[in-house]
């Protein structure tokens, strides 16, 4: 299955280049992360709890980026095994655009499971792994970027997970860094 899309984020380029290389900024963006250890240039591990459909498993799995060139676009490519629940591979394409005082984050994904992930049928995991990808890159954008002042998505989209309280914590990371 293949998807793709692509993310404003309210922050210059250098912040989000150095945020999608950040393990904390990763942890917070995976839906269901619960750990996240190691380093850009060796990878990472990462535990990840997820319910697809009927089926709830905790994907123990790896990433690994390549094909880094700086500022501008990486490869994130990744697998993890659920046990019983079968397993889960990609990879995602990132590409950085700067656009006036923002970024544009495009991003490429091809996803593939296997084992009893793979018997739900191809309409619910491709519904799963859109929704499992936006979630990614709308809390990754959270994380990084200052809220977007022409963006009401979450006033009024429902299946956001959103709530008012969230609204503290967004660009945590660009003012640590700031």
């Amino acid at each position: 299955m293949k998807l793709n899309g692509r993310q404003v984020i309210m922050a210059d380029i250098d912040t989000v280049w150095t945020a999608l290389l950040d393990p904390d900024v990763l942890k917070a963006s995976v839906p269901g992360c619960t750990e996240i250890s190691g380093s850009a240039e060796d990878g990472y591990e990462a535990t990840v709890v997820q319910k697809v459909g009927p089926v709830k498993a905790t994907f123990k799995g790896s990433v690994v980026l390549s094909d880094m060139i700086k500022l501008k676009s990486l490869t994130l490519t990744g697998e993890g095994k659920g046990g019983a629940a079968g397993f889960a591979k990609g990879s995602a394409d990132v590409r950085l655009e700067l656009v006036d005082e923002t970024t544009v984050l495009h991003y490429d994904v091809e996803a593939k499971v296997g084992g009893k992930l793979a018997q739900l049928g191809s309409r619910i995991i491709d519904g799963f792994a859109k929704k499992m990808a936006d979630q990614f890159f709308e809390n990754f954008s959270s994380a990084v970027g200052e809220p977007d002042p022409c963006d009401d998505t979450e006033a009024g989209d429902s299946e956001s997970d959103h709530s008012v309280g969230d609204t503290k914590k967004k660009g945590w990371f660009k003012r640590l860094r700031g």
